[in-house]
């Protein structure tokens, strides 16, 4: 039996075809790098000395809570999950600052991002730990995207004027001499006095 081949004119459609495949996904690739590029430039820089992006979480009773709301605090947010297990052994660490620093106006903030959304469970897990500081929920993991955290945990100290004095990937040590540093810094800091007529941020 012969083998058939199609006209020139099918083969001429298939390559056109082809090209038109190789073109859109070149157009598509070139959408998704623009599109990863917009989403770096719209919540960089998080750098150290500058202001600390805006973000927003879920207490445990499903009501917002602002980090900015917590200006006048100096607030160290902390990125972590049950599954990541350098968080895990890094809970009483926090609960040592949180228990140390707490009467000087730190604010120790657990953001939860595990995806499954059970805040009991999530909750319990925490405590069990020996975490008696508030944790706040993230399901979809935005505080990664807004804090450009390479990975969990990770963590980010906020003085009370806002701006970012501290930011750390990998586990919190109780006595690292660097945080420690920076928490007498932003704890001795005076809270910026509020504007004339202006109402006190809501907690």
């Amino acid at each position: 039996m012969t083998a058939t081949h199609g006209r020139p004119g099918d083969r001429a459609g298939r390559r056109a075809g082809a090209r038109l495949t190789g073109l859109a996904r070149l157009a598509m690739l070139a959408t998704v790098t623009l599109s990863c590029a917009g989403e770096v430039a719209r919540h960089a820089p998080v750098v150290v000395g500058a202001p600390a992006p805006a973000y927003e979480a879920q207490r445990q009773d499903g009501a917002p809570v602002a980090l900015a709301s917590l200006q006048g605090e100096v607030v160290l947010l902390n990125i972590w999950a049950t599954w990541c297990k350098p968080c895990r052994e890094e809970i009483p660490a926090l609960q040592q600052l949180h228990a140390r620093f707490g009467a000087q106006g730190l604010t120790v903030a657990g953001v939860s991002i595990d995806v499954d959304d059970d805040r009991a469970r999530i909750r319990a897990f925490a405590e069990e730990l020996g975490a008696r500081y508030p944790i706040w929920y993230d399901p979809d993991d935005r505080v990664s995207t807004t804090f450009l955290a390479i990975g969990v945990p990770a963590s980010y100290l906020v003085d009370r004027r806002g701006t970012l004095v501290w930011k750390h990937t990998g586990p919190v040590r109780a006595d690292d001499p660097a945080l420690l540093a920076a928490l007498a810094a932003a704890l001795d800091t005076a809270p910026a006095a509020p504007a004339s007529g202006a109402a006190s941020p809501a907690r």
